[in-house]
């Protein structure tokens, strides 16, 4: 597999391996820097706490037991110790370092061998300081208290050797190169496994995506383990899915488009012939075939308005002429023009509006929506039953509610959320009409998004359905 610089593996890895190198190399200069004060400071702790332990056995104890256990002490720590007394007379001395011992006649160090001037340093606390054994040329560590005891005042000094720090140095640095080796692998097979997980489904993802954009909806998205993956899964899971009902829709609508265009066409070519071969000559005839062709004519010119219509209002660009409307007015208006459909269905149509209702909107648009309802209500209800148009200001006093409600077959609830679609079917709503197109409902549904209103339905089987709008009652100032 060929290695992208610019992917995510290879960025986060980098990333990884980086930050790790970058931490062990600052380890290692803060380390190096301090380990020269740090191991000074440790060695006077350690022998802070060896002449504790001194003091305690020989100077507050004094048994045989206690000098033992001292001189014990001083071979396990590797140092030397000298006590003396007020009058600088050693009372006590134990040495396990021999020549290395700066307190040992063997040294030139002449103010070692000076208890007068070792005291006097002692007097006002503890003594701590550095010094090189002449003899050995090592450098050694010399450390000082004095101590009150109830037979008199004592002075006690350690004498230990440093270890040469280059060498702890070098130590440190064989070690801390091994180490850096190790820290460096670890997190370079850390950061690739990581990485993988994070661009796994990331690359399955890209893969899926390939398939959409050549139009095959089978794709499937697995975001993986991550949070952010899987909510990018979902998103686009849920667009295939989008896309998917996109597609099936635009087919219907290509396959009902050209279905509606198709029938009139045939329905003309046929007219036009018998025109042509049969009654050219018979006035009555002609006439009548003639009267075909204009309202197939005039069928597919609706068609092409409403769809026309429908685009425009969709992509926004469609322009509403807002004033104040009554509403009222406008559907006593649709009813009295569609009321040669009334009587022709042998149906029963009460309307129920107040006086006068008010809103403040596109009057063609509002009449729009009211025709679609009814006409749709003409169509589906039973003769001999009846179609209740009803509008009311609601309890908020700032929004109407219109709607129509007639005794029809009724819709089936899982077909209600896709009636507002184009040339959606249904097993009441798709045939071909003189009087409809097929997209009064869609219609109505960009009528109401574009005038900021809502719009519904509720049916069941058998017992009809029931049409509504709603828009906010906003008057002109």
């Amino acid at each position: 597999m060929k290695l992208d610089h610019n992917g995510i593996r290879y960025r986060l890895w980098l990333a990884f391996l980086l930050m790790a190198a970058g931490i062990v190399l600052f380890i290692g200069i803060l380390q190096i820097g301090l380990i020269r004060p740090y191991y000074r400071n440790a060695k006077i702790s350690s022998i802070k706490t060896v002449a504790d332990d001194i003091a305690d056995n020989l100077i507050h104890d004094g048994s045989q037991k206690a000098i033992d256990a001292s001189l014990q002490e001083a071979v396990n720590n590797n140092v030397c110790v000298v006590i003396y007394n007020e009058a600088s007379q050693q009372v006590y001395n134990a040495d396990s370092l021999g020549a290395g011992c700066v307190f040992s006649a063997a040294s030139s160090d002449e103010r070692m061998q000076d208890p007068d001037a070792l005291i006097a340093s002692t007097a006002n606390g503890d003594l701590s300081e550095n010094v090189t054994n002449q003899v050995t040329g090592q450098e050694m560590i010399v450390y000082g208290k004095k101590i009150d005891a109830e037979l008199g005042r004592y002075y006690l000094f350690v004498n230990s050797p440093l270890e040469p720090v280059d060498s702890i140095v070098s130590f440190f640095l064989n070690q801390y190169l091994l180490y850096t080796i190790l820290a460096v692998i670890v997190a370079s097979f850390v950061g690739f496994y990581i990485a993988g997980l994070l661009t796994s489904p990331i690359v399955h993802m890209k893969h899926e995506a390939q398939k959409l954009a050549h139009a095959d909806y089978s794709a499937s998205f697995d975001g993986g383990r991550f949070t952010e993956t899987k909510e990018l899964a979902n998103t686009l899971n849920n667009a295939d899915q989008k896309l998917r009902k996109i597609e099936e829709m635009r087919r219907d609508l290509m396959a009902n488009v050209s279905h509606d265009i198709r029938t009139p066409l045939t329905n003309i070519r046929a007219y036009a012939e018998m025109i042509r071969d049969i009654s050219g000559n018979n006035p009555e005839k002609r006439e009548k075939h003639l009267n075909v062709i204009i309202r197939e004519i005039e069928y597919m010119n609706r068609l092409v308005e409403d769809m026309s219509e429908l685009s425009r209002m969709e992509s926004g660009n469609e322009v509403l002429h807002l004033s104040n409307v009554d509403l009222s007015e406008k559907i006593w208006e649709i009813v009295e023009m569609d009321e040669p459909l009334i009587q022709a269905g042998r149906l029963e149509v009460h309307v129920d509006v107040p006086e006068s209702l008010t809103v403040y909107g596109d009057a063609t648009k509002l009449s729009q929506i009211a025709a679609n309802y009814l006409s749709n209500a003409i169509k589906h209800t039973p003769q001999g039953k009846n179609i209740y148009v009803r509008a009311w200001l609601k309890d908020d006093e700032e929004t109407v509610h219109f709607e129509v409600q007639d005794e029809g077959e009724g819709i089936p609830k899982e077909e209600l959320p896709f009636i507002w679609d184009r040339y959606q079917k249904s097993s009441r709503s798709f045939s071909r009409s003189q009087t409809s197109t097929g997209l009064g409902l869609a219609i109505v549904k960009a009528i109401a998004d574009q005038m900021h209103g809502t719009c519904g339905v509720e049916s069941e089987i058998g017992k009809g359905s029931t049409f509504w709008f709603e828009v906010r009652e906003t008057h002109e100032a």
